[in-house]
C-alpha cells in the first residue's frame, strides 16, 4: 500500500534528523580528533619538538615603561655627567648621530636630575626615583648596555616586540605562546594589560601583540583595565551557561564538520578560540575576582582591585602566572619624558615602583621567582642632552640604555655592561634586544637558531637573519 502523505513526510523528517545529527556527530568527532592533534595540542601544550633545550623558567612578565624611562635617573649613575652638567656636549660624541628632536640645536650635557645611592649586598646602583627597588636590589641584574635601531615610540616598540620594524610580524609573546603553548586551557597563554599615568602616554597599538603570520590563536589577549576584563565576558539576559554550552557545541560541530573538507588553518584558530571564549567565561571572573586576596598582600602592592592601576595589573600578572599563563605584558604608558622631567618621573615612579618590587617579592616567596623571567624597561634610552620643555627633560636615545632582568637562572645583583662616561654609547658588552630576545628563547628552553615558520618562502624567526646570542654572562 502506497504510503500516506502525512507518513511520508515524518519519515523524510526522521531521516533528515538522523542525518543532520548524524552530521553533527561526525563534525564533533571530526573536531576532536582535530583538536586534539593539532589546534589544541597547538593551543595548550605547544609545538611536539619544544623545548628542545633545558628549560630553566616557564613564563615571562614583561613589565613595558612605555615612553622611554631615562636611564640616567634609574640605574646608570655617572658622576663625570653631573660635573659637566650645563656645559656644551663634546662634540665627538654626537657628531654624526642619529638625534630625534634635539637635531640641529646647541647640546648642552644635563646631570643627573636625582640623587644615587648603592643598595643591597651587591651595592646596585639605584636612584632615589625608586626607593621600593632598593627591597630588590639583589634580585636583579641591570643591563646597562642595551641598545636598539628605532629612535621613535611606534616603531621602537614594534622592535622591541617583534625583532623588526615591519608591521605584521608576531611578536615575541605569540612566538612563545606558538612554541610552548599554555598550562591552562581556560586562559589565553598571552594576556595584555595596560595602565596609563604620566607624561603624554603615547598608544600602544594592537599590532604590538599580533599573532602576525602565526595562528591567530596565539596573539595577545588585552584584559580592559576596569569593568569586565574581556568584552562580552557575561552571558546576555536570558540566556544560561547551559545554553551558551549548546551553540558553542553546535557551532563547533558544523564547523569541524566544515573543516574536513577545507584544513583552513584560518578556520581551525577559530574553532580553537570559540572553546577558549566559552571557558573564559568561568575563568576569567575567578582571576580577577581578588577578594581572596589577603589585606597584606593587597598593601604590599598599593592595589585596589578593578581600579585599573599599574599596581592592580601587576597582582593580576602574579594570578595569571599562577594560573599557567605563559607570556604576561604589562606596559605603563606615560614615561615620554621631554620636560619636566623630575615632576613627571615622581609620577611614573610613584605609580609603578612600589608594585614592581612586590611582584618580584611576591613571585619569589611563593616559590614563582625561580620559574618565572621578569623583564623591566622601556623601547629605548634618554639622552645625556638637555632638553628644554617646561623644566628640564631628555629626548629619545637608543645608543645606550638600561632594562633589568630577574628571576630563573638570571645571576641575581650584577650589573651587566656598562656605557661611557656620559651614558650616551655602549661601551661595555653591548646587549642588542635581538639579544635579549635569544637568551629570553634560551631560558624558555628554546634554541632561536631552530625556531623558525616558513613564510613567504623564508624560515621566519623572532632572532630575525641577522647574529643574535645568548647572553650566557647574565645566566647562573
Amino acid at each position: 500500500m502506497k504510503e500516506s502523505l502525512p507518513s511520508s513526510i515524518g519519515r523524510q523528517l526522521c531521516r533528515r534528523t538522523f542525518l543532520a545529527q548524524s552530521g553533527l556527530g561526525l563534525g564533533s568527532a571530526a573536531l576532536a580528533t582535530m583538536l586534539g592533534s593539532e589546534t589544541h595540542a597547538a593551543s595548550s601544550i605547544g609545538l611536539p619538538t619544544l623545548p628542545n633545550l633545558p628549560q630553566k623558567v616557564k613564563r615571562v612578565i614583561f613589565l613595558c615603561m612605555a615612553g622611554g624611562p631615562s636611564h640616567l635617573e634609574t640605574f646608570d649613575y655617572k658622576p663625570t655627567l653631573e660635573k659637566i652638567n650645563g656645559q656644551p656636549m663634546p662634540v665627538s660624541y654626537t657628531q654624526g648621530q642619529q638625534i630625534a628632536q634635539l637635531q640641529g640645536q646647541e647640546l648642552i650635557a644635563q646631570g643627573p636630575m636625582t640623587r644615587f645611592g648603592r643598595y643591597g649586598q651587591s651595592g646596585q646602583y639605584i636612584s632615589d626615583f625608586f626607593p621600593y627597588h632598593r627591597q630588590i636590589a639583589d634580585e636583579i641584574c641591570v643591563i646597562r648596555s642595551m641598545v636598539t635601531e628605532q629612535i621613535n615610540h611606534d616603531p621602537a616598540h614594534t622592535f622591541m616586540n617583534t625583532g623588526t620594524v615591519i608591521s605584521g610580524r608576531p611578536s615575541m609573546g605569540a612566538w612563545i605562546n606558538y612554541g610552548l603553548g599554555c598550562e591552562n586551557q581556560s586562559l589565553p597563554g598571552f594576556v595584555v594589560l595596560v595602565s596609563v599615568g604620566g607624561r603624554s602616554p603615547q598608544p600602544i597599538a594592537s599590532r604590538q601583540w599580533s599573532a602576525g603570520f602565526l595562528p591567530s590563536q596565539f596573539q595577545g589577549v588585552p584584559f580592559n583595565s576596569s569593568g569586565d576584563p574581556v568584552h562580552y565576558i557575561k552571558n546576555p539576559p536570558g540566556v544560561s551557561g547551559d545554553m551558551q554550552r549548546r551553540v558553542v557545541d553546535s557551532v563547533l560541530a558544523l564547523d569541524g564538520h566544515r573543516q574536513e573538507h577545507l584544513h583552513d588553518p584560518d578556520l581551525a584558530a577559530r574553532l580553537a578560540a570559540y572553546e577558549t571564549a566559552f571557558r573564559m567565561q568561568t575563568s576569567v571572573p575567578e582571576l580577577v575576582d581578588m577578594s581572596d586576596e589577603p589585606q597584606h598582600v593587597l598593601d604590599l602592592y598599593g592595589a585596589v582591585p578593578g581600579d585599573g592601576s599599574y599596581a592592580s595589573n601587576c597582582l593580576l600578572a602574579r594570578r595569571l602566572a599562577e594560573r599557567g599563563v605563559r607570556f604576561i605584558h604589562l606596559y605603563h604608558r606615560g614615561w615620554d619624558h621631554h620636560g619636566d622631567l623630575v615632576q613627571h618621573m615622581n609620577t611614573c615612579s610613584g605609580l609603578t615602583d612600589k608594585a614592581t618590587a612586590a611582584l618580584v617579592l611576591d613571585l619569589k616567596q611563593r616559590g614563582m621567582l625561580a620559574d618565572t623571567l621578569i623583564v623591566w624597561g622601556g623601547e629605548f634610552g634618554r639622552t645625556p642632552m638637555f632638553q628644554g620643555k617646561g623644566g628640564p627633560g631628555r629626548d629619545h636615545h637608543i645608543k645606550g640604555f638600561s632594562m633589568w632582568v630577574a628571576g630563573g637562572n638570571i645571576r641575581p645583583g650584577i650589573s651587566y655592561g656598562a656605557t661611557d662616561e656620559l651614558g650616551y654609547n655602549a661601551v661595555e658588552n653591548p646587549v642588542h634586544v635581538r639579544d635579549l630576545h635569544a637568551t629570553m628563547l634560551h631560558l624558555l628552553g628554546i634554541d632561536h637558531k631552530h625556531f623558525t615558520v616558513k613564510f613567504q618562502g623564508l624560515d621566519m624567526r623572532l632572532t630575525g637573519v641577522e647574529e643574535a646570542r645568548v647572553i650566557h654572562d647574565l645566566l647562573s
